[in-house]
């Protein structure tokens, strides 16, 4: 058994992953578990700090640090060293509804955290968490928990992303009766279809939707709010509805040509991608033998750049208007602040294995697009400045068959604010009452991205679940969510 002082003794070692060139032959997960001993030693490296950063969700200088879940970390790491697989799933589920997510997605801001990672050498706690879920669901552990008493309170939940899911979740333990609305084909919402197979395979959130199916929760599926049933309806049939629909509204690069074909948004190329992986089709667009140009630097572009890999693209490039980041903290980003450091992510690696450099070309724009034969055929780039202002005479001309917009997005869509009748904010995102969930309309709640704007998987699952005990205190006049 590993030794509670491990820090002093172990290296940190990460799950290992299949190497690029074997793992693009498919859309399946690539990350290899470590065998147990090894998880023991990693569970080892905790410290067990008396004020455990990892688990503070600190804003630092406008960004946070640390789990915002303030999941238990010391506690499940301690009992994992001892053996207590069960009781670490126990205390990791008192605080994380969905850790088969968050241990696959999330960017570890507990990490960033952890009092180990002064040296960069933090405690591997995100694949922890995925050890104690993963096994919890192999044992049998995870098995349905439908509440024993019906409070014959009905909620509709609207968006079946994580926000969605959590509100759901907590509302149903609760013992509320509660119907997750979603638009597409399937449950899930962004855990579907806007996050790849390799980084999330579609089977574990089809587990987890089956368990709370079995739980209680339903699920109306190809249901539009707003257009396939209407605000009034809703209002019939339920004492309380919450929005959770997202932030799906793509920024546009507003450039003359937007309408060509080869040219899409990247949540729409993903969507698409992941639903022939899923189907088991063929792609309505696939990226097989384009010249691939994607614009933006951040997660959906470099989950562009896997997947346009896996469609055997003939080349890769990506855009990211602001420079490269340092490769390590500078002296005016000190732990525990987030660091904000050049990330080489598993697209970028994979793109590198290919074609022997990173894709990225940095402090650079789309100035132009040029059409041939009526579609995308090249688009013109330009440098920018430290003012993000072109620079002249630096523009360039790249082969483009495919260019992916993933440069953001701009709040909710049109048609739930008008059938909502909503309030909004410059961002687009949904007004609630200061300091509260809770709309100017009392029986409709708002949570998630089209509350927060564009974020994490993280904060989401947070928001729904305090949105729940919100929307829980609306419906009974107290709350015993905890």
């Amino acid at each position: 058994m590993a030794k509670n002082n491990g820090f002093l003794i172990y290296e940190r070692q990460e799950n290992p992953c299949v190497s690029p060139e074997k793992r693009l032959e498919s859309f399946d997960e690539f990350h290899v578990p470590l065998p147990y001993e090894k998880r023991m030693e990693q569970a080892a490296r905790c410290m067990h700090c008396g004020v455990p950063f990892c688990q503070s969700a600190l804003e630092l200088k406008g960004m946070v640090t640390g789990c915002p879940l303030h999941n238990l970390i010391p506690e499940w790491n301690e009992e994992l060293v001892a053996g207590n697989d069960e009781y670490a799933l126990k205390r990791l589920l008192k605080t994380n509804p969905f850790p088969e997510f968050t241990s696959r997605v999330c960017p570890a801001l507990c990490e960033k955290a952890c009092i180990n990672g002064i040296d960069s050498i933090a405690t591997t706690i995100h694949d922890n968490e995925n050890y104690i879920i993963e096994t919890g669901f192999a044992r049998g552990w995870m098995k349905p928990q439908p509440p024993a008493i019906r409070s014959g309170k009905k909620a509709a939940i609207i968006g079946s992303g994580p926000a969605g899911l959590s509100v759901a979740q907590y509302l149903n333990q609760r013992g509320h009766q509660v119907t997750v609305f979603e638009k597409a084909d399937r449950p899930g919402g962004l855990l579907m279809y806007g996050i790849p197979n390799m980084k999330l395979d579609k089977k574990v959130v089809d587990r987890r939707i089956s368990l709370m199916k079995d739980e209680g929760i339903q699920f109306a599926c190809h249901v539009e709010a707003g257009k396939d049933i209407s605000k009034e309806e809703l209002f019939q049939d339920f004492d309380v509805v919450v929005l959770a629909a997202g932030s799906r509204k793509p920024r546009s690069l507003n450039l003359e040509g937007m309408d060509l074909p080869g040219v899409m948004f990247a949540v729409d190329y993903l969507t698409d991608a992941t639903r022939s992986v899923v189907s088991n089709k063929k792609p309505l667009i696939s990226a097989k033998n384009k010249n691939v140009v994607i614009v933006g630097g951040g997660d959906t572009g470099n989950d562009c750049v896997g997947t346009a890999l896996r469609q055997h693209c003939k080349s890769v490039i990506q855009l990211e208007m602001t420079p490269m980041p340092p490769i390590e903290r500078t002296a005016d980003n000190p732990w525990p602040e987030w660091p904000k450091v050049a990330k080489f992510d598993y697209g970028q690696q994979e793109a590198a294995a290919v074609f022997g450099k990173d894709p990225r070309i940095f402090s650079t724009t789309v100035k132009r697009l040029i059409e041939k034969n009526g579609r995308l055929h090249e688009i013109e780039i330009v440098s920018l400045g430290p003012d993000f202002k072109p620079i002249e005479g630096t523009e360039k001309i790249l082969k483009c068959d495919l260019l992916l917009i993933a440069a953001g997005f701009i709040g909710i869509e049109d048609s739930l604010k008008e059938s909502f009748h909503l309030e909004t904010t410059p961002r687009n995102t949904i007004i609630t009452k200061e300091a509260s969930y809770q709309t100017q309309n009392p029986k409709i709640f708002a949570c998630g991205d089209c509350k927060r704007g564009q974020s994490l998987v993280v904060w989401a699952l947070e928001q729904g679940k305090q949105c729940a005990k919100e929307v829980d205190r609306y419906l009974m006049g107290y709350s015993n969510i905890e």
